[in-house]
């Protein structure tokens, strides 16, 4: 006879870390630093159980904010210059903030 179990949505650190190929201590270290959200997690005095859809899901959603494109403007510090934000844009831009270079090679040398 064989019983019919339900799984768990619930795994150990243990299993959690070899389901993502990482050591159990970068799983802490996921936890502490914010990258495995609190609500993906039970913790009971020092034993963890996650949730591994939850956290499969907060970690790719985390991934795809890195991917997002840069911003078009940049704000860049020149030393040594007065006046010294560069802003860059798309390239027809002006901006009045913006400094223009003028530089010959052939010329300074």
């Amino acid at each position: 006879m064989t019983e019919n179990k339900e799984k768990s949505p619930f795994v150990t650190i243990e299993s959690l870390a070899q389901f993502f190929c990482v050591s159990v201590s970068t799983i802490r270290a996921w936890v502490r630093q914010g990258h495995i959200p609190d609500n993906t997690y039970i913790k009971l005095g020092n034993t963890y159980r996650f949730n591994r859809d939850a956290v499969q899901q907060a970690l790719m959603g985390m991934h795809k904010e890195e991917e997002a494109p840069a911003r078009k403007d940049t704000t860049v510090a020149v030393t040594g210059v007065e006046g010294s934000v560069l802003t860059m844009g798309e390239p027809n831009e002006r901006d009045e903030n913006q400094l223009e270079f003028d530089f010959d090679a052939d010329e300074d040398a």
